[in-house]
Protein backbone atom coordinates (compact mmCIF):
# COMPACT_ATOMS: atom_id res chain seq x y z
CA UNK A 1 0.00 0.00 0.00
CA UNK A 2 1.14 3.44 -0.99
CA UNK A 3 0.60 6.62 1.10
CA UNK A 4 -0.10 9.59 -0.85
CA UNK A 5 0.05 12.79 1.22
CA UNK A 6 -2.12 15.71 0.19
CA UNK A 7 0.42 17.61 -2.29
CA UNK A 8 -1.24 17.36 -5.42
CA UNK A 9 1.88 15.73 -7.57
CA UNK A 10 1.85 12.92 -5.23
CA UNK A 11 5.03 13.34 -3.74
CA UNK A 12 5.91 12.45 0.06
CA UNK A 13 6.44 14.61 3.08
CA UNK A 14 9.53 13.50 5.16
CA UNK A 15 11.66 14.32 7.82
CA UNK A 16 15.36 15.98 6.68
CA UNK A 17 16.80 15.85 9.91
CA UNK A 18 16.47 17.36 13.57
CA UNK A 19 19.12 19.74 15.04
CA UNK A 20 18.94 21.14 18.15
CA UNK A 21 15.81 20.67 18.19
CA UNK A 22 14.69 22.03 14.86
CA UNK A 23 13.24 19.81 12.53
CA UNK A 24 13.82 20.58 8.57
CA UNK A 25 10.89 18.40 6.44
CA UNK A 26 11.79 17.47 2.71
CA UNK A 27 9.31 16.63 -0.37
CA UNK A 28 10.46 12.91 -1.08
CA UNK A 29 9.80 11.31 -4.38
CA UNK A 30 10.51 7.77 -4.70
CA UNK A 31 11.87 5.80 -7.70
CA UNK A 32 11.31 2.39 -7.37
CA UNK A 33 14.12 0.82 -10.20
CA UNK A 34 16.67 4.33 -11.08
CA UNK A 35 20.28 3.02 -11.50
CA UNK A 36 19.30 -0.76 -10.92
CA UNK A 37 18.27 -0.36 -14.68
CA UNK A 38 21.93 -0.80 -15.43
CA UNK A 39 22.62 -3.85 -13.45
CA UNK A 40 19.56 -5.64 -15.19
CA UNK A 41 21.62 -4.19 -18.61
CA UNK A 42 24.25 -6.18 -16.69
CA UNK A 43 22.72 -9.16 -15.02
CA UNK A 44 19.74 -9.92 -17.09
CA UNK A 45 20.44 -9.16 -20.76
CA UNK A 46 24.28 -9.80 -20.39
CA UNK A 47 25.17 -7.05 -22.72
CA UNK A 48 28.01 -5.60 -20.32
CA UNK A 49 30.37 -6.80 -18.28
CA UNK A 50 30.42 -4.34 -15.60
CA UNK A 51 27.59 -1.33 -14.84
CA UNK A 52 30.98 0.90 -15.73
CA UNK A 53 30.69 -0.13 -19.09
CA UNK A 54 27.16 1.41 -19.82
CA UNK A 55 28.89 4.74 -20.78
CA UNK A 56 30.91 3.60 -23.51
CA UNK A 57 27.89 1.58 -25.08
CA UNK A 58 25.67 4.18 -24.78
CA UNK A 59 27.98 6.33 -26.39
CA UNK A 60 28.08 4.16 -30.03
CA UNK A 61 24.67 5.76 -30.46
CA UNK A 62 24.94 9.18 -31.36
CA UNK A 63 21.06 9.40 -29.72
CA UNK A 64 18.60 6.94 -28.64
CA UNK A 65 17.52 6.19 -31.85
CA UNK A 66 14.02 6.61 -30.68
CA UNK A 67 14.18 3.73 -27.94
CA UNK A 68 12.57 4.60 -24.71
CA UNK A 69 12.43 2.53 -21.90
CA UNK A 70 10.23 2.08 -18.81
CA UNK A 71 12.10 0.20 -16.08
CA UNK A 72 8.79 -0.42 -14.36
CA UNK A 73 9.96 -3.89 -13.24
CA UNK A 74 7.89 -3.61 -9.83
CA UNK A 75 5.72 -1.12 -11.13
CA UNK A 76 5.84 3.12 -11.25
CA UNK A 77 6.73 5.17 -7.82
CA UNK A 78 6.48 8.76 -7.52
CA UNK A 79 4.65 10.94 -9.26
CA UNK A 80 2.53 7.75 -11.10
CA UNK A 81 2.10 5.57 -8.17
CA UNK A 82 0.74 2.27 -10.57
CA UNK A 83 2.18 -0.95 -9.09
CA UNK A 84 0.59 -3.00 -11.81
CA UNK A 85 2.62 -0.90 -14.53
CA UNK A 86 5.17 -3.30 -16.11
CA UNK A 87 8.72 -2.50 -17.91
CA UNK A 88 8.49 -1.23 -21.12
CA UNK A 89 10.91 -0.50 -24.38
CA UNK A 90 9.19 1.13 -27.15
CA UNK A 91 9.98 2.26 -30.40
CA UNK A 92 12.20 -0.48 -31.12
CA UNK A 93 13.05 -0.84 -35.28
CA UNK A 94 14.81 -3.47 -36.82
CA UNK A 95 18.01 -0.84 -36.70
CA UNK A 96 17.78 -0.91 -32.75
CA UNK A 97 21.18 -1.88 -31.57
CA UNK A 98 22.61 -2.70 -28.01
CA UNK A 99 23.69 0.83 -27.46
CA UNK A 100 20.33 2.57 -28.44
CA UNK A 101 18.90 -0.21 -25.02
CA UNK A 102 21.80 0.65 -23.46
CA UNK A 103 21.07 4.78 -24.02
CA UNK A 104 17.39 4.27 -23.21
CA UNK A 105 18.20 3.08 -19.47
CA UNK A 106 20.79 5.47 -19.00
CA UNK A 107 18.25 8.13 -20.09
CA UNK A 108 15.17 6.51 -17.98
CA UNK A 109 17.32 7.42 -14.88
CA UNK A 110 16.71 10.98 -15.97
CA UNK A 111 13.70 10.88 -17.00
CA UNK A 112 12.38 9.75 -13.83
CA UNK A 113 13.92 12.30 -11.72
CA UNK A 114 12.75 14.82 -14.29
CA UNK A 115 9.20 13.72 -13.87
CA UNK A 116 10.12 14.23 -9.75
CA UNK A 117 11.89 17.42 -10.38
CA UNK A 118 8.79 19.03 -12.33
CA UNK A 119 5.85 17.82 -9.34
CA UNK A 120 8.19 19.40 -6.54
CA UNK A 121 8.16 22.85 -8.64
CA UNK A 122 4.30 22.67 -9.15
CA UNK A 123 4.22 21.54 -5.09
CA UNK A 124 6.72 24.78 -3.76
CA UNK A 125 5.39 26.84 -6.47
CA UNK A 126 9.37 28.06 -6.54
CA UNK A 127 11.47 26.89 -9.72
CA UNK A 128 14.16 25.02 -9.68
CA UNK A 129 17.79 26.30 -10.11
CA UNK A 130 20.23 23.83 -9.58
CA UNK A 131 20.13 20.19 -8.79
CA UNK A 132 22.96 18.36 -6.70
CA UNK A 133 23.59 15.46 -7.24
CA UNK A 134 24.66 12.29 -5.60
CA UNK A 135 24.84 8.38 -5.92
CA UNK A 136 26.73 5.62 -7.25
CA UNK A 137 25.17 6.48 -10.97
CA UNK A 138 26.29 10.44 -10.84
CA UNK A 139 29.83 9.14 -12.09
CA UNK A 140 28.48 8.93 -15.74
CA UNK A 141 28.73 11.56 -17.73
CA UNK A 142 26.42 11.19 -20.10
CA UNK A 143 23.86 10.84 -17.59
CA UNK A 144 24.61 13.85 -16.26
CA UNK A 145 24.81 15.97 -19.23
CA UNK A 146 21.54 14.18 -20.18
CA UNK A 147 19.75 14.80 -17.02
CA UNK A 148 20.83 19.05 -17.27
CA UNK A 149 19.53 18.75 -20.62
CA UNK A 150 16.28 17.66 -19.88
CA UNK A 151 15.71 19.80 -17.06
CA UNK A 152 17.06 22.33 -18.55
CA UNK A 153 18.88 22.97 -15.18
CA UNK A 154 22.43 23.16 -14.10
CA UNK A 155 23.60 19.70 -12.61
CA UNK A 156 26.16 20.02 -10.32
CA UNK A 157 28.35 16.96 -9.03
CA UNK A 158 30.21 16.88 -5.52
CA UNK A 159 33.63 15.33 -4.90
CA UNK A 160 32.42 12.67 -2.83
CA UNK A 161 30.16 11.10 -4.38
CA UNK A 162 28.02 9.33 -2.16
CA UNK A 163 26.34 12.67 -0.09
CA UNK A 164 23.88 10.21 2.00
CA UNK A 165 26.25 8.51 3.94
CA UNK A 166 28.42 11.56 4.75
CA UNK A 167 25.25 13.47 5.56
CA UNK A 168 25.08 10.77 8.41
CA UNK A 169 28.26 10.96 9.34
CA UNK A 170 28.10 14.90 9.67
CA UNK A 171 24.90 14.74 11.79
CA UNK A 172 26.67 12.22 14.12
CA UNK A 173 29.26 14.79 14.44
CA UNK A 174 26.97 17.40 15.07
CA UNK A 175 24.82 15.10 17.94
CA UNK A 176 28.45 14.52 19.85
CA UNK A 177 29.56 18.23 19.73
CA UNK A 178 32.66 17.37 17.06
CA UNK A 179 30.95 20.32 14.92
CA UNK A 180 29.35 23.77 15.58
CA UNK A 181 26.25 23.60 13.83
CA UNK A 182 25.42 23.35 9.95
CA UNK A 183 26.65 26.39 8.82
CA UNK A 184 30.44 24.97 9.64
CA UNK A 185 29.51 22.17 7.67
CA UNK A 186 29.35 24.01 4.30
CA UNK A 187 32.98 24.48 3.49
CA UNK A 188 33.59 20.98 3.50
CA UNK A 189 31.17 20.49 0.00
CA UNK A 190 33.26 20.80 -2.68
CA UNK A 191 32.34 20.49 -6.77
CA UNK A 192 33.49 18.04 -8.51
CA UNK A 193 31.82 18.99 -12.19
CA UNK A 194 29.27 21.01 -13.56
CA UNK A 195 27.36 19.69 -16.11
CA UNK A 196 25.29 22.85 -18.26
CA UNK A 197 22.33 22.69 -20.85
CA UNK A 198 23.26 21.99 -24.47
CA UNK A 199 20.37 20.52 -26.76
CA UNK A 200 17.64 22.68 -28.10
CA UNK A 201 14.48 23.57 -26.56
CA UNK A 202 12.41 21.66 -29.27
CA UNK A 203 14.64 18.58 -28.94
CA UNK A 204 14.07 18.53 -25.09
CA UNK A 205 10.23 19.04 -25.86
CA UNK A 206 9.99 16.00 -28.30
CA UNK A 207 11.96 13.84 -25.85
CA UNK A 208 10.02 14.42 -23.00
CA UNK A 209 7.05 13.99 -25.23
CA UNK A 210 7.89 10.72 -26.39
CA UNK A 211 8.97 9.59 -22.44
CA UNK A 212 5.89 10.46 -21.59
CA UNK A 213 4.17 8.39 -24.27
CA UNK A 214 6.11 5.42 -23.27
CA UNK A 215 4.97 5.76 -19.58
CA UNK A 216 1.47 5.73 -20.43
CA UNK A 217 2.01 2.37 -22.59
CA UNK A 218 3.28 0.90 -19.76
CA UNK A 219 0.48 1.70 -17.66
CA UNK A 220 -1.94 0.81 -20.28
CA UNK A 221 -0.72 -2.89 -20.75
CA UNK A 222 -1.16 -3.97 -16.77
CA UNK A 223 -4.65 -2.66 -17.64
Amino acid sequence: MFHVDEYGDNLLTTIAWKVNGEVQYALEGSVFIGGAVVQWLRDGLHIIQTSADVEALALKATDNGGVYMVPAFTGLGAPYWNQHARGMITGITRGTTDAHIARAAIESIAFQSMDLLIAMEADAGLPIKEVRVDGGATINNQLMQFQSDILDTVVIRPKVSETTALGAAYLAGLAVGYWNDIDELQQYWQKDRQFSPSIAAATRDDLQREWKRAVRAAQVWAE
